[in-house]
């Protein structure tokens, strides 16, 4: 209201003023998202190459797993294990078998909590109590890290960047945890990924969301078949990294 009253001069100052004022803000907040310098998750590897990455989120289901790796020791494909620190704890002689067949373990926090609702400390401390676990049980650290429930928030990321991990996630999702996710979805959504944003997936380079289920036991046959029919050797997900930008000719 002070500025209506104002002389018409006075009124334009202000007004500058509070202009400077806000992009300064503006700028301050902008810098500060960038200094933060949040790491991006890997979703997918750019590559010519016909690889592909499958993963197993663990926090539960070790009843399926020794299944699990006889199929995967069947097709010759080299997957990634991401655990929890608890259930590492409780199936040590289980982790030991997975790692002893070529797997990667890697990391999947303690709790399964959700990165996104606990600080940067608290994201640390899961992730070095995990790591801390696994290397005990199987000699190697972890170097990778997939956020329980898929969570993308700034914590988490930032706790595990500080630490020295890559944030992996996912370029096919089976949503094999879900009821309602038949065999036939789980395959079809590996080899006919649905088109999505008007863009079919790319599978090249791609990695793929498993969690140990009955039906993902049942599906897995037909889906290593097809992706072998079509050339995919199965890697995982460190492998998959050295594929980045192999077969492109363009800069």
């Amino acid at each position: 209201m002070f500025i209506l009253n104002m002389p018409k001069f006075g009124q334009k100052l202000v007004t500058l003023i509070l202009a400077v004022l806000g992009l300064s803000l503006l700028k301050n907040d902008v810098v500060s998202v960038f200094q933060q310098n949040i790491p991006i998750p890997l979703e997918q590897v750019n590559t010519e190459e016909r690889v592909i990455a499958l993963t197993v989120n663990v926090d539960w289901g070790e009843e399926y797993i020794p299944q699990m790796l006889e199929i995967f020791e069947d097709f010759g494909a080299e997957v990634t294990f991401f655990v929890t620190g608890r259930w590492a704890e409780k199936n040590p002689e289980l982790l030991k078998m997975m790692a002893s067949k070529g797997h990667s373990i890697q990391n999947h926090g303690y709790y399964h909590s959700h990165p996104d609702k606990q600080s940067i400390d608290k994201n640390k401390e899961e992730l070095l109590k995990t790591e801390k676990v696994i290397e005990n049980l199987i000699g190697k650290k972890t170097t990778l890290y997939a956020p329980p429930y898929g969570e993308r928030g700034k914590n988490g990321l930032l706790a595990a960047g500080e630490l020295g991990y890559t944030t992996v996630l996912w370029t096919l999702d089976t949503i094999d945890w879900r009821a309602d996710s038949t065999p036939e979805l789980i395959v079809q959504r590996v080899v006919e990924p649905k088109i999505r944003n008007g863009i079919k997936p790319d599978r090249k380079g791609a990695i793929v969301l498993m969690h140990p289920k009955e039906n993902t036991i049942i599906a897995l046959p037909q889906m290593l078949s097809r992706l072998q029919q079509e050339g995919f050797r199965m890697v995982t997900v460190e492998r998959l990294i050295t594929f980045n930008l192999s077969g492109n000719t363009t800069p």
